[in-house]
């Protein structure tokens, strides 16, 4: 209940920050910040985007430097999007294909974001610790991103 709280509260500050305001780079982007500051155990928290049908393209974030592109299929952020659905992953190491832009981290987190009924970015967060992530976080991060859906 705690964590559900947690996100309920986190989601109230991300509708203050993003309602109203329909740019999506600056509405990511302080969604990024929002997240990495409030989120604990995290090593990088951002956005890639649908830079074609075939291509993730880094979007804002807050962490270290990461990838700059992503084949659609390949990795956790580029799973998300083939499979259209959130990708829960507790051991990045132990997932066939992923894409190591950060050594440190262990665990991940993917949600796709939509707009008009197509994948228009993918939310995706890191942490060092493995399995720091379950089905709370899925359910609260998704709403997160469901309030960013309606800005687009």
């Amino acid at each position: 209940m705690q964590k559900q709280k947690f996100y309920d509260l986190l989601n109230q500050q991300a509708q203050g920050l993003i309602g109203g305001e329909n740019n999506f780079i600056a509405n990511m982007a302080n969604l990024s910040a929002l997240l990495f500051t409030n989120m604990e155990d995290i090593n990088w928290a951002g956005f890639y985007l649908m830079d074609s049908e075939q291509e993730l393209v880094l979007g804002p974030f807050q962490g270290n430097p990461a990838c700059i592109r992503i084949p659609v299929g390949k990795g956790v952020c580029g799973t998300a999007v083939s499979e259209l659905k959130t990708q829960l992953i507790k051991d990045v190491h132990a997932f066939e294909g992923h894409i190591a832009c950060d050594a440190a981290s262990n665990s991940e987190i993917v949600i796709p974001v939509y707009r008009q009924g197509k994948i228009f970015a993918v939310l995706d967060i890191d942490s060092p610790s493995l399995a720091r992530f379950d089905e709370q976080d899925k359910l609260g991060l998704e709403a997160i991103v469901k309030s960013f859906e309606e800005t687009l």
